[in-house]
């Protein structure tokens, strides 16, 4: 009787940060989409039943009884690599990628739930009993689980949310204990990659990472692998960049110097940091934004809606935004050293992660500090399938929460 008591409280300093950041999310999606005809616009409708349907998920998660979450993972994860397997062969196509599955009117972009269920997935495999991430053994199967829908989901192509399961790998394995060789050895290709078109860099890099490699290992096999994966690597690069679609390749080119082409490919970036700089200390009000109200922002509602608050609540309002998601991220950072279940605070560390990464990227990515990837903004952006998955997510939260206590 006891374990159902502590199932069914609520974490209600969780679910006050959830719901202030689902409620200025949903104001500021109801501005940028308003029509000026006095009714809801449809996207807010959608968006309005898709935080309802995201706050019921949120709760029934909660009570899912804990042992049979954990036990869920390798299904979830499994349903997961089918769907995006499915979309692949049947998927919607949409600004020049393949993410949705349409399952009647309704549009479902698995991806999206591919990222939490990878989570628990790694999770699972790394509390288990024989998993020791210090071997190399645990690594290469923690990253296999993990490359599996970073394949499929960048083939689609989706490169902002692949980048998401990048950037889940690392706080998880640094969480498990792997060594600063493990982390240099995963971290490092990506370095590879952005210096392997100066030949002299390279050379140098090479060099550097040979070195490195000699002094932290006396196993001639992974010198010679690790020279053979960075020479690979900066092989490739060049001519992966060709084979780049070519919206992928201006979001890079417009990211490095968006005055490039301001009527074209860098007309986005530059109306969003006119929007958010004049928003001043308070802002111009809501739903009086300029660049919001008469369309000059493209895509407003949902990847640049952070420069629509900007706009429109000012440095006060991004500020306040901002310490909501800050509050939220301690939060969970606290959760997970608190929470006795190994597999929770590695689901912990997974789910933080997956929040930081959009949060960052996204504003970064309006202000002009990174590429234009598509990743929307938590709680705010406009999608059905983002906003649920992050209720979904939250709902997972408040069920470590409750069962803190559990092993």
């Amino acid at each position: 009787m006891a374990s159902w008591t502590r199932l069914l409280k609520i974490d209600w300093l969780l679910l006050s940060l959830v719901t202030a950041l689902l409620s200025f999310g949903l104001i500021a999606v109801y501005s940028a989409t308003h029509t000026g005809e006095g009714d809801f616009s449809s996207h807010f409708s959608k968006q309005m039943s898709a935080a309802l349907l995201g706050l019921l998920l949120m709760l029934l998660t909660a009570r899912v009884p804990f042992r049979f979450l954990s036990g869920l993972s390798w299904i979830a994860y499994a349903l997961s690599i089918l769907l995006l397997i499915l979309v692949d062969l049947f998927g919607v196509r949409g600004f020049g990628a393949e993410r949705w599955l349409a399952l009647g009117p309704i549009k479902i972009q698995p991806s999206e739930f591919a990222k939490i269920s990878t989570v628990m997935a790694v999770a699972q495999y790394l509390s288990q009993r024989g998993s020791d991430i210090k071997k190399w053994k645990s690594v290469a199967i923690a990253g296999a689980i993990l490359f599996v829908p970073f394949a499929l989901v960048i083939k689609q192509p989706d490169l902002g949310t692949a980048l998401v399961f990048i950037a889940v790998s690392i706080p998880m394995l640094i969480w498990a204990g792997a060594s600063w060789f493990f982390m240099f050895v995963l971290l490092s290709p990506a370095i590879t990659m952005l210096i392997s078109f100066k030949l002299v860099l390279f050379v140098l890099w090479i060099s550097l990472i040979l070195l490195l490699t000699i002094f932290s290992t006396r196993r001639t096999w992974l010198v010679v692998a690790m020279l053979l994966l960075h020479i690979g690597v900066g092989s490739v690069t060049p001519m992966a960049w060709n084979k780049l679609h070519p919206y992928q390749q201006k979001r890079i080119t417009t990211f490095l110097n968006p005055e490039q082409d301001p009527r074209g490919s860098g007309y986005q970036i530059i109306q969003s940091q006119v929007a958010i700089g004049s928003g001043g200390f308070w802002g111009k009000g809501f739903m009086n934004g300029t660049q919001s109200q008469l369309k000059f922002l493209p895509a407003q509602h949902t990847d640049f809606i952070f420069s629509v608050v900007a706009e429109e609540w000012g440095l006060f309002g991004v500020t306040l935004a901002l310490i909501l998601f800050f509050g939220l991220i301690l939060y969970l950072l606290d959760l997970a050293t608190d929470v006795r279940s190994s597999f929770s605070s590695f689901a912990l560390i997974g789910l933080t992660s997956i929040l930081i990464f959009h949060v960052f990227i996204n504003i970064a990515m309006t202000i002009g500090f990174a590429p234009v990837t598509g990743l929307p903004l938590p709680f705010f952006s406009y999608g059905r399938s983002f906003l649920i998955s992050i209720m979904l997510m939250m709902g997972l939260v408040m069920n470590f929460s409750a069962n803190q206590f559990e092993l």
